[in-house]
Formats: C-alpha cells, structure tokens, sequence
C-alpha cells in the first residue's frame, strides 16, 4: 500500500518526494501538511508539484499522470473566439486587480458545492504576486471586472491556476492575450495541470508526466521575466488578433 508523506515532519522547507512516487488513486497525490509559504510553493512548482485541497483539510500536494499542457504555440482559436477578439468587447490587462481575480476565481460554480481557493490558498498567493512571481490577467468590460485567469510563472514556464468569467469567452480572450505575450517572450509551457473540456478545445492535451517533467526541468531553467508587476506591449491586441495555431508533427512536444 503506498502512502503519503508528511511534511509537518520535515524540516527542509524545500523539500518534496520524488513526483514520480504520487500515487494513482487518487492521481498524483504526493505529500500532505506543510505551510503555504512562498518558499514552499515555489519548491513545489519548480518539481511540478502543486498544491490543492479543501477548506478544513491539511494541505495537500499533487502530480498527476498524465499532465494537461498547452504549449503556447499550439493555442487553438476557434472560428467564434477570433470573430470576438475582432470585436474587441474588453480591454485588457495584467496584474491590475490580482486579489479580485482570485476572489472571482473562487465563487461558487454550478454544480460544485465549495472551493478549493481557500482563504490560506488566496493570502499565500497574493503574497507570491507582491513578489512579482504571480500574476493575473483581466478582462474589463465598462469598468468591470468580467473574466480572467491567474497563475505562476517561474523560469520560462507559466503555471495557470484558475479562471473565471462573467461575459461569454472572456476567460479565453485572457488566455489568448497571455499566450501571445508569453509567444513574445519565448516561454515554452503552460502548465494547466488537470485536463477539461474547455482546456481542450483551446488546444490543451494530456502528456505522460515523465515528458511534462523533462520538459519542466528544461524550461524553468532558462531566465523568464523579472520579478516585477507584467505589463503588455502596446501591440498586444494586433499580436493576439493576428495568433495562428502551429502544424503541430504528431508526437512533437517541443
């Protein structure tokens, strides 16, 4: 029977389990216990380790196999998005109300009767964007916050979190912003750790988790962008409007 550590009994703050020995069911279940510091979450990341767990539950660590990705050269527009990136319906912006994303990321969702955005989980990454490593996109729409997402970049790799939205598509016009930008940037995962639906069709895929974790330990090595609020070039909405999805060689991962 396999079993989990826990990391109350262990004094490097740093330290994790070797991913590779989470368990299969639940999936990718690794570690329990510890304090959501910076330093801690970070290690995680930098593993492929994240953490994700209930209010009123120990803080638990996950690393699925497989791993859902979006590489940002294969983000898939569809006919109907591109129709509203022409229409323009919001402005766009990074990193100007990240506690409110969040806040509207952990609302309840139909069919779901909690969150896993506990008040420790939003404090603990509100202090990783004060350091400049979290960040979040938003969608405004007459001076209202109506979609977004936010999550972490370490190295060249971006670690999407969550997202929200409160006008039809708004959440993945942030996505498409946030691809193009990072395309500008040469950043080369995005990270959306459990597949959806939704995910998929904007060009997500599942990999085995051996391949996510060499194509991590590549990319979080190479120098990303400064510690620092992100701001997008002033051309971002042509870049965006302009994406075009990559022929992808099957079996290619980059």
């Amino acid at each position: 029977m396999v079993s989990i550590v826990w990391l109350d009994n262990v004094a490097d703050p740093q330290w994790f389990p070797d991913p590779r020995l989470a368990m299969r069911d639940p999936n990718g279940l690794l570690a329990a216990g510890g304090e959501l510091t910076p330093e801690r979450i970070i290690a995680a990341y930098h593993r492929g380790i994240f953490p994700w767990y209930s209010e009123g539950e120990p803080v638990l660590w996950w690393s699925p196999d497989p791993r859902a990705v979006l590489l940002p050269d294969e983000l898939d527009i569809s006919r109907s998005l591109r129709k509203t990136l022409k229409q323009r319906p919001f402005t766009v912006r990074s990193d100007t109300a990240f506690r409110r994303v969040m806040g509207e990321c952990a609302a309840p969702r139909a069919g779901q009767s909690g969150t896993w955005i506990t008040e420790d989980v939003l404090d603990a990454y509100c202090r990783l964007h004060d350091m400049g490593i979290a960040h979040s996109i938003e969608c405004w729409q007459d001076d209202q916050l109506v979609g977004g997402l936010y999550g972490i970049a370490l190295g060249k790799v971006f670690f999407g979190e969550s997202m929200f939205s409160r006008r039809a598509d708004a959440s993945k016009v942030a996505l498409v912003y946030l691809t193009a930008q990072l395309t500008r940037w040469d950043y080369g995962l995005i990270d959306c750790q459990v597949s959806s639906a939704h995910l998929r069709s904007l060009g997500a895929r599942d990999i085995p988790r051996d391949i996510f974790l060499n194509m991590l330990n590549h990319w979080v090595r190479e120098p990303g962008q400064p510690n620092c609020a992100w701001r997008f070039d002033d051309d971002i909405d042509a870049a965006a409007l302009g994406y075009q999805k990559r022929r992808v060689v099957p079996g290619n991962l980059g």
